[in-house]
């Protein structure tokens, strides 16, 4: 089977399943608000891309899975930048959020409680104050360690079911593509793949439709980042530790600040696509001037 079919084939399937599931659980009368159901959900959406590529290769054309999709388990320095570089990220997407004319520093987390407003019943609310304001420290240090903690052991095993796919199987269809290209067009199949969750309410509650194209344009900004890393690494491993990472500390990125909204702070919002950008920026600069490889200007294939 050509390599255009096998792509096609994966597509349809992880469109198609993904979709599908989503839309029966909105017919149930679901949505993002019911915390619990949306939360397994979100779980098992995320395992759906992996499971179509092993319906792919491995029932339908009897390929192996691990050699082409870049499974490896040696660990090397980039594992380690993979588990920084998002956490690092959250934070200078809440300082850039505080140059914004409308935004202020709230040491109360207002920002956040505002936020789920949007999902939480009143009741909900203030039991949430409540334990926020009993914490011994700010809830922003204890995120920041139980994100560390949590993006490597299971949020990693949960983003590896889409990194298989993304930037590992979809990575290894477009190899002959340059690294921009490849980065762009994963990118956009990997933002229109979350559209059902965002219309739903999930990451842009207050604006669910213009939410799907901002979801598109942040998952085109973060993965070149995940593909350096895929790349760097020789594992998608790194990739699925770097998409662990970011899922459970994001939400550093609106803690301390009041003000704004869904579209304009958080690193799903306008603060975190120039945050994305400035690193972008650097990794370039890095590839360019200091690395070795120079992978950011040449056919994934190069390095495969």
């Amino acid at each position: 089977m050509k390599s255009i079919n096998k792509t096609t084939l994966f597509l349809i399937l992880t469109f198609v399943i993904s979709y599908s599931l989503a839309g029966v659980y909105r017919l149930l009368g679901f949505d993002a608000s019911n915390r619990l159901a949306f939360t397994i959900l979100g779980a098992t959406y995320m395992f759906i891309p992996a499971i179509c590529v092993v319906i792919v290769k491995k029932i339908i054309l009897k390929e192996n899975l691990k050699s082409d999709l870049f499974i490896s388990f040696k660990i090397n320095k980039w594992f380690f930048v993979a588990w920084l570089i998002m956490p690092i990220i959250s934070f200078c997407t809440l300082g850039i959020s505080l140059l914004f004319p409308d935004v202020t520093y709230s040491s109360g987390m207002t920002g956040l409680i505002e936020r789920y407003k949007e999902l939480l019943t009143p009741e909900q609310i203030e039991q949430m104050k409540t334990s926020l304001a009993a914490l011994p420290v700010n809830a922003i240090w204890i995120t920041l360690l139980q994100g560390l903690a949590a993006g490597i052991t299971i949020n990693a095993v949960a983003a590896f079911g889409e990194e298989l796919a993304w930037r590992g199987f979809l990575l290894q269809q477009f190899k002959e593509m340059s690294f921009l290209k490849a980065s762009l067009v994963i990118g956009f199949i990997w933002g229109i793949w979350h559209a059902p969750l965002i219309l739903m309410g999930h990451n842009y509650p207050q604006h669910p439709q213009i939410g799907v194209f901002m979801m598109t344009i942040l998952c085109i900004l973060i993965t070149p980042i995940f593909i350096y890393l895929t790349i760097k690494a020789k594992s998608v491993i790194a990739a699925a530790i770097a998409h662990g990472t970011m899922n459970a500390t994001a939400g550093i990125s609106i803690m301390l600040i009041a003000g704004g909204n869904d579209l304009t702070v958080g690193m799903t919002g306008l603060t975190g696509f120039i945050a994305l950008a400035v690193f972008l920026i650097g990794i370039f600069v890095y590839d360019q001037f200091i690395s070795k490889d120079k992978i950011m200007t040449k056919k994934i294939s190069n390095y495969l």
